[in-house]
């Protein structure tokens, strides 16, 4: 189902000024963020969760592991290309970005762990066992990232939820890492 991308002529007003920033910080207004704009209060929330998340104490690269892995496990083709892009600007090792893309364990334990605890948080719906968890700190996690996590699942969740009902198109910028789920799947996260 193709829901309504708008634009700043077709948003309301006041997702408007939202539009607007995020050409500015992309050069273009992903498909998306025109998406979001049909509901303010979707654009908003989703806009100030990502600049929360950004102020978590884990790295650049670890939020973008986080990221992909909820993207992969919960399948969404835009969000995977779109991350892909933004990881790559962000100066993720190719042979990491590679595996989140195709489910593969990274060769970096602490970050496989990373992968393995936001796969399970998101399928599994928060819902893991006290081992699970004790193996996340085990490898060198603590509780303040495992909220980290959960905000990325909060955020992901309002992003690969609309992309799956609109089948959003990917964006002329994301089309190089157009993506879609490999098989078989990887039995370890």
């Amino acid at each position: 189902m193709q829901l309504t991308i708008h634009d700043s002529k077709t948003a309301p007003d006041a997702s408007r000024d939202m539009l607007t920033k995020s050409q500015a910080r992309y050069k273009f207004v992903p498909n998306l963020h025109g998406i979001m704009a049909g509901a303010p209060v979707m654009y908003e929330a989703y806009q100030a969760i990502g600049q929360i998340y950004a102020k978590s104490g884990m790295s650049v690269l670890e939020r973008q592991v986080v990221l992909q892995s909820i993207n992969f496990e919960n399948e969404c083709h835009y969000c995977l290309a779109a991350h892909s892009l933004i990881a790559t600007a962000e100066k993720m090792p190719p042979d990491i970005l590679a595996a989140l893309r195709e489910g593969r364990p990274l060769n970096d334990a602490k970050l496989q762990a990373l992968r393995v605890f936001a796969a399970r948080m998101t399928r599994e719906r928060g819902w893991l066992s006290p081992a699970e968890v004790q193996a996340f700190y085990d490898a060198g996690y603590g509780e303040a990232t495992l909220l980290e996590v959960i905000v990325a699942v909060a955020y992901k969740v309002m992003s690969n939820y609309i992309n799956h009902i609109a089948e959003t198109p990917l964006d002329e910028a994301f089309q190089p890492y157009a993506w879609t789920r490999p098989k078989p799947l990887d039995t370890e996260a």
